[in-house]
């Protein structure tokens, strides 16, 4: 029966090949692919709050939009969600209401111990999801 995957998109290069095996498994599993990103907005603190939020979704729009041009013409049936929660949870989320199969997300190559200490997302959801997680490193 057909599912979902979900892929972490921030037009890194890790991201990119993250998307790019996210595709290859959709299509070979007849999967959706859902494209996610979380947009944490900052604490409400004042009037630029709201301009920083604006700024936040439009780059991610941007970013997302990349990723959904790339996806076009793969024959796996693509969708975009951009998350109000930082990128972890956002995709925790996402895969939950989904009932994904997986998640995907890329590398940027970091050492494990520098990931664990300030928190890399592939980290944080190795530690946070319920189900698989595919780390793919940037080629």
């Amino acid at each position: 029966m057909p599912g979902s995957i979900v892929v972490g998109y921030d037009a890194s290069p890790g991201a990119r090949a993250a998307l790019d095996q996210a595709l290859e498994l959709a299509a070979a599993f007849g999967d959706r692919l859902i494209i996610g990103f979380g947009v944490a907005p900052p604490a409400p603190v004042g009037e630029e709050v709201r301009a920083h939020r604006q700024a936040l979704r439009d780059h991610a729009e941007k970013m997302t939009a990349e990723a959904l041009e790339r996806a076009q013409g793969s024959g796996v049936d693509v969708e975009v969600a951009l998350v109000e929660d930082r990128a972890s949870s956002a995709l925790v989320s996402l895969a939950a209401e989904n009932d994904a199969r997986m998640i995907v997300v890329g590398s940027y190559g970091e050492r494990p111990v520098k990931g664990a200490i300030l928190g890399s997302t592939p980290h944080k959801l190795l530690h946070l999801a319920e189900r698989p997680v595919l780390v793919v490193p940037a080629v």
